[in-house]
């Protein structure tokens, strides 16, 4: 696997598919294939957090547990990509949260996945 078969499905994303969202589908061939997924600790905590509001403990658990099975493909938030995030946040606008998704994603020389219009035009993102 290359790194351009790498990508970082954002926290929407995440959502959508295992809320079975009207997006789910266009997620879907994304995170079919977990072995090409990254999995930023930002977003774990972002899809953790709205699953146990939004859809109840036991999906939310679910995705914890799966999440847990990424391992080696857990991107922690570290130094450089804390560093590049508030680069991105300061030049594009982008909240702090997105910021440290795209940061993840480009510093790991992955494909951020998404349905967010903010990120439009920033190199490396592809927007459902």
């Amino acid at each position: 696997m290359t790194a351009s078969d790498l990508v970082v499905v954002d926290s929407a994303g995440w959502v959508e598919y295992l809320g079975d969202g009207p997006k789910a589908s266009v997620f879907g061939p994304y995170l079919d294939k977990p072995e090409s997924v990254l999995l930023p600790t930002t977003v774990v905590y972002e899809v953790h957090k709205t699953l146990l509001r939004e859809c109840g403990s036991q999906l939310a658990e679910g995705f914890l547990s799966a999440a847990l099975g990424f391992h080696d493909r857990v991107i922690p938030l570290d130094v450089p990509i804390a560093e590049l995030a508030a680069r991105v946040s300061v030049d594009k606008k982008l909240p702090m949260a997105e910021s440290i998704i795209y940061a993840s994603a480009r510093q790991h020389r992955a494909t951020l996945i998404t349905s967010d219009g903010r990120f439009t035009g920033l190199h490396g993102v592809t927007i459902l």
